[in-house]
């Protein structure tokens, strides 16, 4: 089932515009949301998830109206929200007993099925008796996945999952995530461009509430091939170089001069050598490309 996002608009009463007319359409297994802080990924989460109302569009998955029928897509739900509470006494046998519970399982012997499946899924096993609260940030991430699988959802939401996991655990928890992509539409909203690229099969890029654009990282990489160009550089020349030449992003190299990373449709100087396209790199394009229109 696809989920279609037609005109969607969501100003809040402080006056931000967090949602402005975004149009969307998202197919099964993974899609990234990428964009920076702020840039109203959460406020689309949380509109599609039916937690808040927009003021005016449309959104259906399947042949379910969201925004007049949202207890039909609440059962086939499985939403994990950027900061995700436990109950500080209760280890994660007993808490997904309880969500089982909540979601309708009401047969002991179901709800025993489904909690063995969800933590061996997550790879949650081994710790099953702890106290969730007693996990790592990682752990209470991949609890949360496990806790929104029990009730088999077809949509899922995860937003910003990653942050604050090290790399070890940031691994762990997007290895669940692809074992659990091939049946499900996955929305994966981060800031985070390493998340999509490893993830993900689609993707948008967003900010000020607007989709700036939408592809595959695969394609969208390779529709900049033959446009990237580096050089080194001293750091008193940054300002030199920014004045000429659209530069995407800077890096320190280990003598300290700086190799900037530009794009241009063709080589700019001879000094310039041509590099292979990162996810990073259409990133920041779609970002420049924004604010020379603000401008």
């Amino acid at each position: 089932m696809d989920l279609i996002i037609k005109d969607l608009c969501k100003t809040y009463p402080n006056g931000v515009k967090a949602i402005d007319s975004l149009n969307l359409k998202i197919g099964k297994g993974m899609f990234g949301l990428l964009g920076p802080n702020g840039a109203g990924k959460s406020s689309l989460m949380r509109t599609i998830a039916t937690l808040q109302d927009p003021d005016s569009g449309s959104m259906h998955f399947g042949e379910t109206d969201i925004l007049n029928d949202p207890m039909s897509l609440r059962r086939v739900l499985g939403y994990l929200p950027q900061e995700f509470g436990v109950y500080p006494k209760m280890n994660a046998d007993e808490l997904l007993d309880y969500f089982a519970t909540l979601k309708g399982v009401a047969s002991k012997k179901d709800r025993n099925k489904i909690v063995e499946y969800v933590l061996e899924l997550t790879n949650l096993t081994d710790v099953r008796k702890k106290h969730v609260s007693s996990y790592s940030g990682g752990m209470k991430q991949r609890f949360g996945i496990a806790q929104l699988l029990l009730n088999n959802p077809k949509l899922i939401i995860v937003d910003e999952p990653t942050a604050g996991l090290d790399p070890a655990e940031r691994n762990r928890f997007l290895n669940v995530l692809r074992g659990i992509a091939s049946s499900n539409t996955i929305i994966f909203s981060t800031h985070i461009v390493d998340d999509i690229k490893d993830l993900c099969n689609d993707m948008a890029i967003m900010n000020n509430g607007r989709i700036l654009k939408q592809a595959s990282p695969v394609s969208a990489t390779r529709d900049i091939e033959g446009k990237i160009f580096v050089r080194d550089i001293e750091p008193s020349q940054l300002t030199e170089m920014e004045l000429t030449h659209n530069i995407l992003s800077t890096k320190y190299n280990s003598d300290n001069s700086l190799k900037i990373r530009i794009f241009a449709d063709s080589k700019p100087a001879e000094d310039f050598y041509i590099e292979d396209p990162v996810l990073e790199d259409v990133y920041f394009i779609a970002l420049q490309e924004v604010n020379k229109l603000k401008q």
